[in-house]
């Protein structure tokens, strides 16, 4: 073969289901021999209508669907979503139901971590370092169900509060379960920052500049692995985080130069680990006592939340970044409206100038280095062939308009 045609461009399409990848995704790649030259891509594919269910609920039966947006976050969605709600309804919520909401929304950004960190691993080929990771992430995951009696969908945010306590017994199990990734985090670090395999495939791909991270917009470590120091706990402290000494993660905390590679990211989420272990020991030292519910009678609460008037957001940083719920009510049982916008859906669009340039081989932990959770982001399904597919601002707010009439029966 000829080098003009080994040069030829062409098209290789990955997924939307692929073995390199977590979720449903569609990517189209021009490549000339082995780089990429133009990278896009497709969501879309996992959409379920969720907001759609909710906005035929009441708010406290919305917040178990808050639980299932997302099987690795959930308590993300439901903090974001009970902190909206609250600020409408004009709740206080409990001292010591903040600081265990922050411990468990702690616990849940380790485990998240040590996830991605597997996937990482796995993506590189590296798959003793995947079964490790995974391993160890199962000690997080076992005080969460010690906790809040579930694995995956905690039930543990209430509105006005939380369901469960931790109590002065429980304190020495979490404790030693931080005690261990302590002891465990210098291996960790070890293994993923100074292996030779690793730093070749790491160091130097999928750059993001601090420049391109601020433009798109991007949050949570795929932007502070680029220098943009953003954080939803430090800009604007919320829940018992305002009591707390947090400063973001940025990979000159290693020691290093800021790069915005990907392995910048894995620097970023290693360190976010170890900063959450500090933050649950904190809460657990400082929690002050009282009760864990503004009010523990459900049909006061369903009462006050039909009453309720006005619109706000609620924010949580997640381990992927900041996630926003957008909730408006106006008298009803259903909220009128609810919009939530996951961390990835900030974060997707790095994909592109990630991408581009890199040699096709570097797909897969260039895609994972952002940690995207597809079904926390799909808000829509676009059908093709019938209708276009470019939409404008005019078109969307005329869509919205009818979409909130036919809902409130107007």
């Amino acid at each position: 073969m000829s080098d003009q045609m080994k040069k030829a461009p062409y098209v290789v399409p990955i997924g939307p289901i692929h073995p390199a990848l977590k979720e449903p995704v569609q990517f189209l790649f021009d490549v000339e021999g082995e780089v990429v030259k133009k990278a896009d891509f497709a969501p879309g594919q996992t959409h379920r209508g969720i907001e759609w269910m909710g906005m035929r609920r009441n708010p406290v039966q919305i917040i178990h669907m808050t639980d299932r947006i997302c099987g690795i976050c959930g308590v993300t969605h439901s903090f974001a979503f009970a902190r909206a709600v609250e600020q409408i309804v004009d709740i206080e919520v409990p001292a010591r139901a903040e600081y265990i909401r922050v411990i468990i929304a702690e616990l849940e950004r380790i485990q998240s971590h040590l996830l991605w960190a597997g996937v990482a691993a796995h993506e590189l080929g590296f798959d003793t370092l995947f079964y490790l990771a995974w391993r160890v992430r199962e000690e997080a995951m076992d005080v969460i169900e010690y906790i809040t009696g579930n694995r995956v969908n905690y039930g543990l945010i209430q509105v006005g509060g939380v369901r469960r306590d931790i109590t002065p017994e429980q304190h020495p199990t979490i404790q030693k379960c931080l005690d261990g990734y302590r002891d465990l985090l210098g291996k960790m670090l070890n293994l993923f920052l100074h292996d030779t395999t690793i730093s070749i495939r790491c160091k130097d791909c999928g750059l993001l500049s601090f420049e391109q991270a601020l433009n798109l917009c991007t949050v949570g470590p795929t932007a502070r692995a680029s220098g943009v120091m953003k954080d939803v706990r430090f800009d604007y402290p919320y829940s018992a985080y305002g009591d707390l000494d947090i400063t973001p993660i940025l990979p000159s905390a290693y020691g290093g130069e800021i790069n915005g590679d990907v392995y910048d990211r894995i620097v970023v989420r290693l360190l976010e680990v170890a900063q959450s272990i500090e933050i649950i020991e904190t809460c657990l030292k400082e929690m002050p006592e009282g009760q864990i519910l503004w009010e523990p009678k459900l049909p006061k609460l369903l009462s006050a939340c039909k009453k309720a008037h006005g619109e706000a957001v609620g924010r949580h940083e997640a381990p992927r970044g900041e996630c926003l719920h957008y909730v408006a009510m106006d008298g009803h049982d259903a909220p009128a409206m609810w919009k939530v916008k996951a961390s990835s859906y900030s974060n997707l669009h790095a994909w592109i100038p990630m991408l581009e340039g890199e040699q096709l081989a570097d797909v897969p932990i260039i895609v994972a280095s952002i940690d995207p959770c597809l079904s926390c982001t799909d808000r829509v399904a676009v059908v093709r062939g019938t209708k276009r597919d470019l939409l404008t601002k005019e078109d969307l707010h005329r869509l919205s308009v009818e979409k909130t009439r036919r809902i409130q029966g107007c």
